[in-house]
């Protein structure tokens, strides 16, 4: 787990998700409006994530002329912006356009869209064009609130989960551990050297190239969208990118610790030297 959840908000989880989770298929069955539905959410918001749903939780935040169906507002500060759609409508691209707008506009870096039972978690980057990255989603019917990995996704949008600063913890693993970063990282030269060194030894020294390596992982190991992103371009790319700069990084770094010590890969505190230290 990420982080330590409060024994507080483990216990509101456990207690009340049951109970919405009977409300909202009750809900679902009798589809709801959009007005109904926002109201199930700021009562979710103070009974399950422990804001105050008078103080903290606003529909009256504007942003130039409009307003986003909920705000979630602590010590003057809007925490995040929720887009609420009702409960029977499909949420879709155009609605996750809508609430990164709403942010993009008012400088709120985090977003919530849901339909009461859908719920996707938003981290938006202010770059030009305006992106964003799912950090989280879940469906609310079948959410476990005694499981770590769904007790995870409650507590980044708890109020406990703010004070520890969870949402960002939990977006940074997101970055770093998934399917396109791990991908890369496996097509990189330094871990391909490794696996030709494990193939020499399992093959009794039989001499194989890490470009003819590098070949059969692309094409017969790994899933193509992966490092060519035929579905994700955008993500594929990214991963690309991330582990491109680490793996640069790396080797300046160590390019400067050589030219400093004088010898390959050896730091200039340990470089041997006339005179430099006691026999």
């Amino acid at each position: 787990m990420m982080v330590s959840i409060p024994k507080k908000a483990l216990d509101r989880f456990i207690k009340a998700v049951p109970r919405f989770q009977k409300v909202l298929q009750i809900a679902k069955d009798r589809d709801i409006n959009e007005s109904d539905t926002v109201s199930m959410i700021n009562d979710i918001f103070g009974e399950i994530f422990g804001y105050d749903k008078y103080l903290e939780v606003t529909s009256e935040f504007a942003i130039r002329g409009t307003y986003c169906d909920l705000a979630l507002k602590v010590e003057d500060k809007v925490q995040f912006m929720i887009e609420v759609k009702a409960i029977g409508i499909k949420l879709k691209e155009t609605h996750i356009r809508q609430v990164v707008d709403y942010c993009a506009k008012s400088g709120v870096p985090w977003a919530v869209l849901t339909n009461g039972i859908e719920w996707r978690v938003y981290r938006i980057r202010f770059e030009q064009p305006i992106n964003f990255d799912l950090v989280c989603n879940f469906d609310f019917l079948t959410l476990n609130p005694k499981d770590e990995k769904d007790q995870e996704c409650l507590f980044i949008l708890s109020k406990e989960g703010l004070n520890k600063n969870a949402r960002d913890e939990f977006h940074d693993k997101v970055q770093s551990v998934n399917r396109y970063v791990i991908g890369n990282l496996i097509l990189a030269d330094p871990v391909l050297a490794i696996i030709r060194q494990e193939l020499k030894k399992l093959s009794g020294g039989i001499k194989i190239e890490v470009d003819e390596i590098k070949e059969i992982v692309r094409t017969e190991v790994l899933r193509r969208e992966l490092v060519e992103g035929a579905d994700e371009t955008e993500a594929a790319e990214a991963a690309k990118a991330r582990v491109n700069k680490f793996y640069k990084k790396s080797m300046s770094r160590q390019r400067k610790v050589n030219d400093s010590s004088g010898v390959p890969g050896v730091p200039p505190e340990t470089s041997p030297r006339g005179g430099g230290s006691e026999q």
